[in-house]
């Protein structure tokens, strides 16, 4: 079931992206920061799993790495779209 909540929060961060562009800044803004709580799940997940031992501290660290630049990219946009 893990691994099924994994592929929702990680497909929900792509889906907020994609349905908040389509709006005015403000919705925009709102869309990342929903997508960025989908990020902080991904890594609560991959620490659930690595502390149950479904997966190793490779794949740990390469989630862990994955999701902080995926965080910081979104970070980035919307400090950017405070700029506009």
């Amino acid at each position: 079931s893990l691994t099924d909540q994994f592929k929702r929060a990680s497909i929900s961060i792509c889906l907020n992206i994609a349905e908040g562009s389509g709006g005015s800044k403000t919705e925009f803004n709102r869309f990342l920061k929903i997508a960025r709580r989908s990020i902080r799940e991904c890594v609560a997940i991959t620490e659930i799993s690595y502390r149950l031992k479904f997966i190793d501290e490779k794949i740990r660290q390469r989630s862990r790495s994955f999701c902080l630049e995926l965080s910081k990219m979104i970070n980035g946009l919307i400090k950017s779209l405070k700029k506009v």
